[in-house]
This record gives C-alpha cells, structure tokens and sequence, in this order.
C-alpha cells in the first residue's frame, strides 16, 4: 500500500489546476487506474447509488467529508510538531532524543502503513481504518500528557503506527468506494484538505504553545478525531473486502524488520561509542535485506532507470524533510527567536514548495524530468547552505526563511519530477509496486534524515545545541540532496527492472 505525510504534493486540484496543482490530470487518471488494480476491484465497484452522485452525493457524503475532515486534522497536527518541539524540548529536556520524536514516528508509520494494506485486502478498510485513528489518538493522548521526552517519543511511536494507517486506507477507500470518474475529484479534494493546515498549522501552533501550551497541540485534537471516526467507519464497513483478492504477499513483517533495523542503526549512532557501532551493523544486517525485498534491485546504488528515481526521492527527502524538525530548533534554541517566527518561516517554506510544484507543471513540456530534478536537488542543497549559515551570530535570522525557502521551492520541483519519472518508468501492471518502492524510499529518508540530525544536534550539548553542530546538520542534509542530483541524472532511461518476488 501507499501513503504520504504529505499526500498533496502527488495528485491534482481536479478539473481546474490552480497555482497549488503539482500533477497533471493525466498523472492522476494514471494515479486512479493504479489504484483499481491495487484495490483488487473492478472499476464499477462503488458503494451502492454512487454511480449517479458526485463525491458529495448521498451515498459518498458521510464518508466524503469524514476523510477530508479527518485528513485536514492529521495533516494540522504533523505541521504544527514541528513548530512546537523546540517548546517541548524546552519544558520537558530531552535534547538528545530530539530527533526520535520524528524519526521514532515515520519508522512506525512504515509498519502501520503495511499492516493496513495487508488488513485492508483481507477485512476490508473499516478495521485497520478504526484501529489506526484509535492509535493516532491514543499517541497523541500520550504525547501530550508526557512528564519526559522519552515518554513523548513513546506516544510518537504509537502515533505513528497509527498515522501510517490512515493514508493507506484513504487510497484503498478511493479505489473502492468511488468510480472511476469521481476518483480524480477526491484527491483534490484531499489535496485541499492539506492547504489550509499548511498556511496556518505552523504560526498557529507557534502561538498556542507560545501564549499557552505546546500540550493543547497534541491533546486538542483528540476529541475532534474520535467524533469523525465514528462519522467515517459506518460506510466505511459497508465496502468490506474486496471482491478479488489481490495476490500479493503481508509485508508487515518485512516493515517491521526494516523499522527495527533503522531504529537500531540510529540508536547504535546516538551512543557515540564502540558498541554503538556494534550496534549499527546489526541495524543494517537486519534492515538493508529487508529495504532490498520491498525496493526495486539495484536501488541502493541507484541504478539506471527507476531504481536511481526511487533513490532520488529517498535522498531529497532525507535532505529537506530530516532537516525541517531542526529549522525551528535552530531559530529558537540557537538564534533566539520565538516560536511564532519560526512557524512563520515554516509557512513561507509551504507557500515556496507549491510554487515550485506549479513551475515544474508549467514548464513541463520543455523541461525533460530528469532535468527538473536535478535542479530541484541542487536548489535545496543551496537553500540548505544557506540556512546553515544562519546559525553564525553575525548572519541575520531572515537569512534563514531566505534560504528555507529555495530548498523548499526546490523540494516542489524535485518532488514532483521523481514522482512522474517513477510513474512513467514503472513496468505495466506493477505501477502498485513501484509506488509502494518510492512511498518506502521517501518515509525511510526522512526518517534516517531526522535521526542522523537528532545525533548531530546532541553532540557537546549541555543547556541547548551547538550552533556548530545544527549548521553540521543542514550541511550533511546539504550533501543528500547533492548526492540527489546525482541520482537524478540516472533517473530516465527506457528500460526497467523488474521487482524481486516477495
């Protein structure tokens, strides 16, 4: 199954794309069909009377406006983290576990996200739909609530299986529940669900936890959640499974190797000693066998083709995604900066990706993709140069919504490109599999990305972070992305691999 954490920047604004539209319509038709073939069901299944209503028609409306709902929330929330965990971090300590409240997350999204999928196939979307809002709920019951970090990191991860959940069984609901012509129309719709937390989420959640507390961020949203399951999983439980089982094997178990594995290497890099790196190479024994069985071959050495895509995004998104927890940290802890700045920067970046999204579209037809990813990956190198260099006293703070901003506005550029180059070199009929590859690739580097900068962030800190140690973190996030660069100029070639079995 597929997801994102930030599912808007791979479909369309429906029938009229706006300057906030990052695909082209027939990306999502494409998108659509493959989501048919990886639901299991043949495009006229549908709920019952919705071939005659829109999306927001009787049969869909119940569970049209519960998942853009629900969807508008959860995006709410994984904005404002990052703006309110320097205030965490500042009330509770904990700096050395910094990066796990991000990282712990994304790898425990990795999990629910296959689970979900296998449970989908099996029982059909209600379950793993209920279970997954219940953990995203009961993470956020603990986050809030925690007297440490490390119980914050605790509820992250249980946030996070949850978190996961949600966008697969959102995909699975879409192929299921809605024909073939309503389909486009729902991810706009989804899309747009991510607007409005995107412009606001951060600088309001600056202002709760700067006037009030960081708590309300997590805690509040608890209540709102629970009323729209309920809305949700009623229609939900009429689609029950799907009437042709797909035959694809559960890689839950594979996820969670993976998880394990990356968690382990990351802890082994925290403890800065000869048994932490002991402990890596048992993280990377357990989890590089695992990435390769659920990634095409040969994308570790991003080979040729869609394997150097698929390495591509993992890399931008290590850069730009693992270094954005520490944007905030960096204003507040090291510049002095309140948190409303720094969920104001967080906005401009969001404005700044979009724009880029949009550019890429325009020019597409003169643009080769290749082309327009690798000028996405240098730009967030540059962007991230630039913000680095914010963490020198003598450099003024709004250097680093300059600099954030053009590796935002390259994210929007390199993100769209590697997403059409998967999508137009993945192999007929496995446009599922080579999703699932790129989905994997983009949540595993960001969270590699957001651990690696928790270590370095850590290093000699006794009542805040080093700024020698955050300006080393954009700059290693820096190298990623130009490594990215280099991984897109392999990225278009006519013939592709085909995925090892499972």
């Amino acid at each position: 199954m597929i997801r994102r954490h930030e599912i808007e920047h791979l479909l369309i604004f429906g029938d009229d794309p706006g300057p906030l539209a990052v695909t082209t319509a027939a990306s999502a038709r494409t998108t659509a069909d493959m989501l048919t073939r990886m639901a299991g069901v043949p495009p006229s299944t549908a709920l019952p009377g919705a071939e005659m209503h829109g999306v927001f028609g009787p049969p869909l409306r119940a569970l049209t406006v519960g998942l853009i709902v629900v969807v508008t929330l959860v995006a709410f929330e994984a904005l404002a983290v990052a703006t309110v965990m320097p205030a965490v971090e500042r009330d509770l300590g904990g700096l050395r576990l910094y990066g796990w409240t991000f990282g712990a997350f994304l790898l425990a999204s990795l999990v629910g996200i296959a689970w979900a999928g296998a449970q989908a196939d099996r029982r059909g979307p209600a379950r793993p739909f209920a279970v997954g809002l219940t953990l995203f709920g009961i993470g956020l019951l603990i986050a809030g609530l925690a007297p440490t970090m490390s119980v914050v990191v605790g509820g992250r991860v249980v946030q996070g299986l949850g978190a996961g959940a949600l966008p697969a069984i959102a995909y699975v609901v879409i192929g299921r529940a809605y024909r073939d012509a309503l389909r486009p129309r729902m991810f706009a719709l989804l899309s747009t669900a991510w607007i409005v937390p995107g412009l606001a989420g951060p600088a309001l959640a600056g202002l709760v936890a700067e006037y009030a507390s960081w708590r309300i961020v997590f805690l509040g949203l608890v209540p709102l959640l629970m009323a729209l399951g309920a809305v949700v999983v009623r229609p939900l439980m009429r689609l029950g499974p799907p009437a042709v089982l797909a035959d694809s094997a559960d890689s839950t178990l594979i996820a969670l190797r993976l998880a394990a594995g990356a968690g382990l290497a990351l802890a082994g890099l925290s403890l800065l000693s000869v048994p932490g790196l002991a402990l890596v190479a048992v993280g990377v024994a357990v989890g590089v066998p695992a990435f390769r069985r659920l990634v095409p071959p040969g994308t570790l050495r991003a080979a040729r083709g869609l394997p150097a895509a698929i390495a591509g995004m993992g890399l931008v998104n290590m850069a730009f995604l693992g270094a954005d927890p520490f944007l905030p940290l960096m204003l507040t802890a090291v510049r002095g900066r309140s948190i409303v700045y720094a969920g104001l920067v967080l906005t401009v970046a969001t404005v700044a990706w979009t724009a880029g999204a949009w550019l890429q579209e325009r020019l597409a037809p003169r643009w080769s993709r290749r082309a327009s990813a690798l000028i996405g990956a240098v730009l967030i190198a540059v962007g991230l140069g630039i913000t680095a260099a914010t963490t020198w006293s003598l450099v003024p703070t709004a250097t680093a919504a300059v600099g954030w901003a053009i590796a935002a506005f390259g994210m929007g550029i390199a993100y769209q490109s590697f997403s059409l180059i998967v999508l137009g070199q993945a192999p007929p009929g496995r446009e599922g599999e080579a999703i699932s590859g790129l989905k994997l690739s983009e949540t595993l580097g960001t969270a590699l990305g957001a651990g690696v900068g928790g270590v370095l962030v850590a290093v000699g800190a006794t009542d805040g972070p080093r700024a020698e140690f955050v300006a080393a973190t954009f700059v290693l996030m820096a190298a990623a992305a130009l490594i990215a660069a280099i991984a897109a100029r392999r990225a278009q070639v006519a013939d592709v691999p085909a995925f090892e079995g499972r």
